[in-house]
């Protein structure tokens, strides 16, 4: 009778084990269910209740595209690009983010980011060592780029104060400060942003953020101090994107940057918001600290203003971005020279001003219509943008290139199947040379057409509120339960000579 009760409490344990572990996965599930928001965002902790002790996670996209056009709108032809139809399939990027809470006021967060399939190319600028001091050596490796996109401390002092130090995302524009593929309609991050902007823009620093206000008047609020752009980077096409650091092992902090966003939460669904970047003199933060000396001060101003609007029917966003350059023409002339070793596109005239806008609205077709449970959140959406990164030269006779000046738009449809993943297909059409909403290039440049598809992810895989867990044992455990079935058995032939 002692070894069958054993036998019966080895088996029990064995249930118990395997019903804690259906348990877990309903509670995911659960998890899952119980999102508010459409999108599943990978926020990072804001205040010192946020109940968990790790999480793991990450976002991801694949995107294929149908086009009509040629590699090169700058090759010389009068018509811009030429026709060429192609095809083309990317992994634009997959993220591994986790957030680790030392305690309730002390957190560590960091973001991977794979970019293009992962790995890149390595500059380092040469000192004390004779005929090759100050020239640039570069180690290229092959595919697209690994980057460390975020990683920091934060310190929860109080909702309306905290500090975080480390390397951040820079919240200028609504596509760096919501950059997850939910928080945008398009198969690719909207253009303009991506064009004159990094993205995702992250750069090293201080940062104190923090929530203040009630009812209409809800706030919530970003201040930083950063490292400062680069004009060694600022070119023709991209206008200050390539300024950013982390081409070398350590980023100048001679100027450092500030930056200040303020978003207003006043109504349900509704976020206004606005930011603003400065960077006093960006010439000291050259590769060589002597590039720009005798220039004076090269500024930086960058400003933004966003709004989105989310309700179970509509999804509307709108975006501005603008900036000023101080010596523009001054720093054409030095990239135009620089060293053809360095990793900079050298390619003049650097505008004064640069421009972009941008507007999309969403319809959720299944609460429209008020369809049943099981009808598919299908949303189909228009896009709009216009973009300049030589919108302006600092002197009239500075060139400036109508190629460079884009109008299009973006139409297609997002299906989300779950909330944290969204199928995606578009159409979009660039005109080339204007500034007009609907029609053509006064220049007679071609337009740019393509078709797209891509799909999309993002989520908290793994929350882990902090308590101990028991492991088991499994292989020991069958070795145990064989020799009591052993035992069974000899008892059973005894049982039965007798």
């Amino acid at each position: 009778m002692k070894q069958k009760y054993i036998i019966i409490w080895v088996l029990s344990l064995i249930v118990i084990n395997i019903s804690g572990r259906n348990i877990e996965a309903n509670n995911f599930e659960n998890d899952i269910k119980s999102e508010k928001d459409t999108a599943i965002v990978l926020q990072k902790p804001t205040t010192a209740n946020d109940d968990y002790k790790f999480r793991f996670g990450g976002y991801g996209e694949i995107v294929a595209s149908w086009k009509d056009y040629g590699l090169n709108r700058w090759n010389g032809q009068t018509t811009g690009s030429t026709r060429d139809h192609h095809a083309t399939i990317a992994l634009p990027r997959f993220i591994m983010a986790f957030d680790y809470k030392f305690s309730k006021r002390w957190a560590l967060s960091a973001e991977v980011e794979f970019e293009g399939g992962g790995t890149g190319t390595e500059y380092e600028i040469e000192v004390g060592s004779g005929s090759e001091n100050g020239e640039y050596e570069t180690e290229t490796e092959t595919g697209g780029e690994v980057a460390l996109e975020q990683f920091h401390l934060t310190y929860l002092a109080h909702p309306s104060f905290n500090v975080r130090m480390g390397h951040m995302i820079v919240p200028v524009g609504i596509t760096n400060t919501h950059h997850e593929p939910i928080y945008f309609f398009g198969t690719r991050r909207p253009e303009g942003e991506t064009t004159i902007l990094p993205s995702t823009w992250h750069e090293t620093g201080i940062e104190f953020f923090g929530k203040f206000g009630k009812g209409l008047a809800k706030f919530d609020y970003e201040a930083m101090i950063i490292a400062g752009a680069n004009p060694n980077g600022f070119d023709k096409y991209n206008w200050i994107k390539k300024g950013k650091q982390n081409y070398f092992e350590a980023d100048n902090f001679t100027r450092p940057a500030y930056v200040g966003r303020l978003n207003w939460h006043g109504v349900d669904g509704l976020r206004v918001g606005t930011s603003l970047y400065y960077c006093g003199d960006a010439g000291r933060n050259a590769d060589k600290l002597n590039t720009y000396k005798g220039f004076g001060n090269i500024s930086l101003l960058i400003w933004s203003a966003d709004a989105q609007y989310i309700n179970r029917w509509v999804e509307a966003r709108a975006n501005i971005i603008t900036g000023r350059v101080s010596h523009a023409d001054d720093i054409s002339w030095v990239n135009r020279i620089y060293s053809k070793d360095s990793p900079y596109n050298r390619t003049p005239n650097v505008a004064k001003r640069a421009l972009t806008y941008s507007c999309e609205l969403g319809l959720n077709v299944k609460n429209i219509f008020n369809c049943s449970k099981n009808f598919p959140n299908i949303i189909p959406f228009a896009h709009y943008e216009y973009y300049n990164p030589q919108e302006k030269g600092e002197k009239s006779t500075s060139a400036m290139d109508d190629r460079c000046q884009v109008s299009l738009w973006t139409m297609g449809l997002n299906w989300r199947p779950l909330p944290n993943l969204v199928v995606k297909a578009d159409y979009t059409t660039r005109q080339i040379g204007t500034r007009k909403i609907f029609g053509t290039s006064n220049a007679g440049y071609n337009s740019e057409n393509e078709f797209s598809i891509g799909v999309a992810y993002i989520g908290w895989f793994i929350k882990h509120n902090g308590e101990k867990v028991r492991c088991v044992d499994y292989e020991r455990l069958n070795q145990q339960v064989n020799e009591l079935r052993r035992e069974v058995e000899i008892l059973k032939a005894k049982n039965a000579k007798k």
